[in-house]
């Protein structure tokens, strides 16, 4: 039997209540067809960016959802990882866009979940990302190995690309992440380069879509700002996964729209986007592809080499 991750013992209750109080379990709301799935699908995602809603980073895919679905997507945000992953635990949440640290914690410690998709950013692309490790252009810090004693700024215990793979390299590089620097959990990808960026961290962690993506597409950054000193290696996709409390009929529908319809050439071709260009899907991403559970072992292979203890299971 899987059994809970010790790491999330420390949920804070703040997100977790404001996530249960708002949501529809999955047995309320009955659509009246003789099944048990609920008229309102509620929808999270995992902290990245505070700058930009999900409703904003999510509007196509809610759209499409409702279309394909006939189901009303009601969107609600999350302060913390821990709290997306209880939410879904409770039947509040019946849709979550995971990173694959977080989708791995809470699969393995028994959340019921049904994987719909995972983002490519572009056709043809592999499904995954890189997390990069940044410093501010003119700083000294050369590499990982100049971080002894230093601030430095990760996302969130439960982050792939903001905590594991970089613990994992400061290991590698005899650093220990939680004694050898001054770790700070800035919350969200955006949070932890801008915090460097201000000087508040001597170095961050992020995912490679924020911090050479959306942060300079916004104005947050200028390009050059930031300088590179570390880049993982390739990350297994971010996925959207549903609970399997939902209908196979319903999770089959919806595994349908994320693989099928929510890429740019087929947003184009029906005309729901005037072009690749103005198609604004997650991320900056092109679209989903089909993901099964075990694309996500080499999270389970690093979770076993650093012992972290959003991986340790109780």
């Amino acid at each position: 039997m899987r059994t809970p991750a010790a790491a999330l013992s420390a949920l804070s209750a703040v997100s977790l209540f404001a996530l249960a109080a708002c949501g529809p379990s999955a047995a309320q709301g009955s659509s009246g067809s003789g099944d048990s799935d609920p008229d309102t699908l509620v929808f999270t995602a995992i902290p990245s960016e505070e700058s930009q809603s999900l409703s904003q980073q999510f509007k196509i895919v809610i759209s499409e959802i409702e279309k394909a679905t006939g189901k009303k997507v009601q969107v609600q945000s999350a302060t913390d990882y821990a709290g997306v992953i209880e939410a879904q635990r409770a039947g509040k949440v019946q849709l979550a866009n995971y990173g694959p640290l977080s989708y791995v914690a809470a699969y393995d410690s028994g959340v019921g979940l049904d994987i719909l998709g995972g983002q490519i950013t572009e056709k043809d692309g592999k499904p995954g990302y890189n997390s990069f490790g940044v410093v501010p252009a003119d700083s000294p810090i050369k590499s990982l190995d100049d971080l002894k004693g230093k601030k430095v700024c990760f996302v969130d215990p439960t982050s792939t690309s903001g905590y594991l793979y970089p613990s994992a390299a400061l290991q590698k590089a005899g650093i220990d992440p939680k004694k050898d620097v001054s770790p700070i959990m800035a919350g969200g990808h955006d949070s932890s380069a801008l915090s460097v960026a201000k000087g508040s961290c001597d170095a961050g962690f992020a995912e490679d879509a924020v911090v050479n993506g959306s942060l300079i597409k916004s104005g947050q950054l200028k390009k050059g700002q930031l300088r590179e000193i570390w880049k993982s290696e390739l990350i297994p996709a971010t996925p959207v996964a549903a609970s399997d409390s939902l209908s196979q009929d319903l999770r089959d529908k919806l595994k349908q729209v994320f693989t099928q319809t929510l890429n740019k050439d087929a947003l184009v071709k029906a005309g729901t986007c005037t072009s690749a260009k103005d198609c604004e899907l997650p991320e900056d991403s092109w679209g989903y592809v089909p993901l099964e559970d075990s694309a996500y072992d080499s999270v389970r292979k690093v979770c076993e080499a650093t012992k972290a203890d959003s991986c340790v299971k109780g």
